[in-house]
């Protein structure tokens, strides 16, 4: 294979062409596949999982498809962008589908899928959607033989393939031969991953001689070289053309044949297998940041050997896909680790640094009071459904600032469920920053609703809804109430983790009968990371400066990872939440605010006792969070 890290100066490393899906994958593990009852939706398709896989390692990945003009096309496309990937190709078919695939797992080395491709959207990819520019744009070309197996598609791949030639791009072909998707198969029978065929090998025949790397399984190496010995077939391939060939062999590792000299052995890791499905583009992602770095066959097969043992030991395959911190990790400790789902430290780290959406600044309009706002309702004879529209109309001066701002991607808000359901449902559709509130207002120890015991109900949620939770806690709280606030804590922050969700953890601890210094937050922080506790975001009373410090030295400790910390408000008037924020404005661990009735406090009173409008209200409400806004980005800056 010619020097992989030629043409580094082109904007992109790789562009995967090829399948681009939603998986469904079971989450009854176990049982048979008709018994089956949920499904998490990830990204799917091997060369969007790829792309995908490249992108979390740091590369300038892009992908050349077509998706439908519907929810899936553009939850495939929204989750590609997201992680980095290129997405400029990724086109609309407006009369097919985006490809579909049920997945399970049914046991150990059972491992059913169904695919739903029929007329999909990716093999409606067409000679006319790229040109050489965009091709020679890139270091790599990755195709897929999925897309030789129609005659539009395979004429789209050939063009690819003689503009990447033309214009010095490495082509490297995964064989990525499923049976059924040659109508070699039954529908029902998507496991199956080979079936001779003199057809299919004929078409594989045509683009080998194109290649500088081709990568497959043992049967997939049978099927391009047409034979049945695995050693014949991968001679007959070798004949063929001048790539260097990769044969992946599962746990035991991959062999690499370069087009002269020794094969290269590489061992693989031995750890615990959950599911497969996934694995070989996992491997590939980790083979080609290798190579792109400058690194060796050894080291490259290395990458991607592990990249592979990381995503069998989880559930899905784009979303077990590794960040090249978490690899590098994982490769300083691997003799130690079969079973990198159960490693607290590969955890934190797969957490930390995928599936967190950092922001660098939120402002945040906090408006989930529950009992404050029932009080005051209360106290001038209004209805508690009266909170409701209240929430309603919060929520319109949010619209309004957002529609007049130019910081429009810092908004955020924290609602609750009781009061502000539907306000939830709108700013979750707006596309804002949501944080929803989980704890029962006021309980100590920590309660949450509907029930503590919290992960079913957290599946209900908008995946990007961010877990909300207050918990009134003080390190010198008597022993019995900090150990059952430490375990509600805990046992949240688990099933965050384990469902992929944002925590945004709230610690008051002033006003419950302990002396607050500079030392009691830090302290508290310090007992919930002892605990496990990691949240991608911290809601915290303004410290002193004296005591920023302490904070933010301790959050890089434990989790460098950490989105930030938000300060609350109280219901401060806008003097002392200066001083906060002055406080705060030198430290880059604080990310900004997540203040309530310092905006809301007096309007909500007037508007409760009908003496402002609900249009005055809504002006007020807008002009009190812009203004807050603009004293935190006047301190800041």
């Amino acid at each position: 294979m010619t020097d992989a890290t030629a043409g580094a100066a082109r904007p992109r490393d790789v562009i995967c062409l090829g399948r681009a899906a939603v998986d469904l994958y079971g989450q009854q593990l176990g049982g048979r596949f008709e018994d089956v009852q949920t499904f998490a939706k990830y990204l799917g398709g091997s060369s969007a999982n790829v792309a995908f896989g490249l992108a979390r390692l740091g590369l300038r990945s892009a992908m050349l498809t077509r998706v439908g003009d519907e929810p899936m096309g553009r939850f495939v496309r929204a989750t590609l962008e997201r992680a980095g990937v290129d997405v400029s190709h990724v086109a609309t078919d407006p009369h097919r589908l985006t490809a579909l695939v049920l997945l399970g797992i049914a046991g150990r080395d059972d491992f059913p899928h169904i695919f739903y491709r029929e007329n999909c959207a990716d093999m409606g990819l067409a000679a006319d959607d790229f040109d050489a520019a965009y091709i020679g744009s890139s270091r790599m070309l990755a195709i897929t033989g999925t897309h030789l197996s129609s005659e539009s598609t395979a004429a789209a791949v050939m063009k690819a393939v003689r503009l990447a030639r033309a214009q010095g791009t490495l082509v490297v072909f995964d064989i990525d031969y499923r049976p059924v998707l040659w109508g070699l198969a039954g529908a029902g029978d998507g496991a199956n991953r080979f079936v001779a065929s003199p057809e299919v090998t004929r078409r594989i025949a045509a683009i080998l001689p194109e290649c500088d790397l081709i990568v497959g399984t043992e049967e997939e190496i049978r099927i391009a070289g047409g034979h049945a010995d695995t050693d014949t077939a991968r001679a007959a391939i070798r004949d063929a053309g001048h790539a260097t060939i990769v044969v992946k062999r599962g746990a035991a590792g991959c062999t690499i044949h370069p087009p002269t000299g020794e094969a290269i052995e590489v061992p693989g890791f031995p750890v615990e297998v959950l599911n497969t499905l996934g694995a070989g583009d996992a491997f590939l992602s980790g083979l080609l940041c290798g190579r792109l770095a400058g690194d060796d066959w050894r080291r490259a097969g290395a990458l991607g050997n592990a990249c592979g043992a990381l995503v069998v030991s989880r559930h899905g395959c784009a979303p077990a896909l590794p960040s090249r911190i978490e690899l590098d990790e994982f490769l300083a400790r691997a003799p130690d680790i079969r079973r990198p789902d159960r490693d607290a430290r590969l955890v934190q780290l797969h957490d930390a640094t995928t599936t967190r959406r950092p922001r660098d600044h939120l402002y945040v309009l906090a408006f989930d009071h529950r009992r404050q706002l029932e009080q005051l309702a209360g106290s001038v004879g209004a209805p508690v459904e009266r909170i409701t529209r209240f929430k309603s109309l919060v929520a319109d001066a949010v619209e309004r600032v957002a529609r007049e701002v130019p910081w429009r991607d810092r908004i955020g808000v924290i609602v609750d469920e009781r009061y502000g359901a539907d306000v939830l449902s709108r700013m979750t559709h707006a596309g804002h920053w949501v944080g929803r509130a989980i704890e029962i207002p006021g309980s100590r120890p920590l309660e949450l609703e509907p029930r503590n015991h919290s992960g079913l109900p957290l599946l209900s949620w908008p995946a990007n809804q961010v877990i909300k939770c207050l918990v009134f806690y003080h390190p010198d709280d008597p022993l019995e109430l900090r150990l059952a606030q430490e375990e509600r804590v805990t046992e949240l922050a688990q099933d965050a983790r384990e469902l992929g969700r944002e925590l945004l953890l709230e610690v008051v601890a002033s006003g419950r009968g302990h002396a607050v210094d500079d030392t009691t937050v830090a302290r508290a922080l310090r007992r919930f990371y002892n605990l496990g506790v990691r949240p991608a975001w911290w809601k915290l009373e303004p410290p002193t400066r004296s005591a920023w410090p302490r904070i933010q030295d301790l959050i890089m400790e434990y989790d460098p990872h950490c989105n930030g910390v938000l300060l609350l408000g109280l219901d401060a008037p806008e003097a002392r939440l200066r001083a906060g924020f002055e406080h705060a404005a030198p430290f880059a661990i604080c990310r900004g605010f997540a203040v309530g009735r310092s905006i809301f406090g007096q309007p909500a009173r007037e508007w409760m006792r009908g003496t402002l409008t609900d249009e005055a209200v809504v002006d007020e409400l807008a002009n009190r969070y812009v203004r807050l806004a603009g004293l935190w980005r006047e301190l800041r800056a």
